[in-house]
């Protein structure tokens, strides 16, 4: 690959070539990712904020299609009403002279004290009343700025002191909760979705749902379950040290991937939110190959932030590896789906016996009495390889780059 050194904007000069994202690929930041100044635990910010249009400006050159936020990551929680609408008036303008949308909307309810244990499972009912009208608020920004997707990362929702809140209860007003919003979008006529984020912990010591397959089960239970689907992330599925790429298909088997946070994280660690497929490449490279085989079409967010040891254009250098990289997974994808010898152990994979296909799927009485007449030789079966080490390491040597 040739790289034309041609795209500058601020004194700063970016790759241009045929990895650079374009609108089509509709990828998104939130406000708060590439806005992030660089504070932790141990240490004050190292970087000023950024405006928000300025955000969607750089962004926008970067190829970026949308922009996400929370509410407060726009409008400070103590606006005026004033302020408010000028606030917005001004974001709005910046997102039409840019060309840029805002496709998912979500809710701060975790850094105020007010929802220090939580804003839906509180068991103060004053506090989850005052969580259900701020949202109800933020839903409406949202919707007043193009957003069809909502999501709810449930921050505090969980415990440290497990005996002081009865989980079951907990699972319930959060369900209370959810169910209450629906009506309240479909009542308004939005055309919202909902999307749930799931985390292990962090901040709580423990989260309610915290991996995936648990907000799956739940969404089961709502009034409305098909208004409600899933937001999976990358770092939040590692921390738990479980494989996303699973996650996420189960996610698109059951239609509910509506949503997807892209980062990535090392297993066992606080939540990195570092840029996409730095860390494990293998992983992300799967992740990128099922997106697009199973031809996801939704939003790809970007949940991330650049290191704290960067300055702003340190920043934009981060956001746009971020879409970058999601590309040249995606061109490595194309080369293995190419590869011939790949795809041969794939094809003899695939087409084993497959005369015995007959006796699979859906149960019938006469099937299952034909099933069992056959005698199998076991023994016999188990001795044949399966070619995984070969196929294994022909995509490392792919992803390594000498195929």
């Amino acid at each position: 690959m040739v790289y034309d050194f041609h795209l500058k904007f601020e004194g700063e000069i970016f790759m241009a070539d045929a990895y650079m994202a374009k609108k089509e690929d509709k990828f998104s930041f939130g406000l708060w990712t590439v806005g992030n100044i660089g504070r932790d635990p141990f240490g004050d910010p190292t970087r000023k904020p950024i405006p928000p249009t300025r955000i969607v400006k750089n962004l926008s050159r970067l190829g970026a299609w949308g922009i996400n936020l929370h509410d407060n990551d726009l409008v400070p929680i103590d606006a005026t009403p004033k302020g408010r609408n000028q606030i917005v008036r001004d974001f709005k303008k910046a997102l039409e002279d840019h060309d840029m949308v805002v496709p998912m909307a979500t809710t701060n309810t975790f850094t105020h004290p007010v929802f220090r244990d939580g804003g839906f499972t509180s068991n103060d009912p004053k506090v989850r009343a005052y969580g259900l009208q701020k949202i109800m608020r933020s839903i409406d920004l949202g919707a007043e700025l193009g957003a069809k997707i909502y999501v709810f990362w449930g921050g505090r929702e969980g415990a440290e002191c497990n005996v002081a809140k009865d989980p079951v209860e907990a699972i319930k007003r959060y369900r209370d909760g959810i169910n209450y919003l629906c009506r309240y979008v479909r009542d308004q006529k939005y055309g919202m979705k909902f999307a749930l984020e799931a985390k292990p912990n962090e901040p709580r010591a423990d989260m309610y749902f915290p991996t995936t397959g648990h907000y799956l089960a739940f969404i089961e239970t709502l009034d409305d379950p098909k208004m409600v689907g899933v937001n999976p992330e990358v770092a939040h599925e590692h921390m738990a040290g479980l494989n996303f790429h699973h996650g996420v298909a189960q996610a698109l088997e059951s239609g509910k991937l509506f949503h997807i946070d892209l980062n990535d994280q090392r297993f066992g660690r606080y939540d990195q939110d570092f840029r996409f497929g730095s860390e494990d490449y293998k992983s992300a490279f799967l992740l990128v190959k099922l997106l697009e085989e199973k031809k996801y079409r939704g939003p790809k967010h970007f949940d991330a932030h650049a290191f704290r040891t960067e300055d702003e254009k340190g920043v934009w250098h981060f956001a746009e590896g971020c879409m970058r990289t999601y590309n040249i997974l995606k061109e490595k994808v194309r080369c293995f789906q190419k590869d011939p010898e790949i795809q041969g152990i794939l094809a003899e994979i695939a087409g084993q016996n497959p005369e015995f296909e007959k006796h699979l799927g859906k149960y019938s009485r006469k099937k299952a009495q034909a099933l069992k007449r056959i005698r199998f030789d076991i023994d016999g079966m188990a001795k044949k390889g399966l070619g995984f080490e070969r196929l294994d390491q022909l995509l490392t040597e792919l992803m390594l780059g000498i195929r």
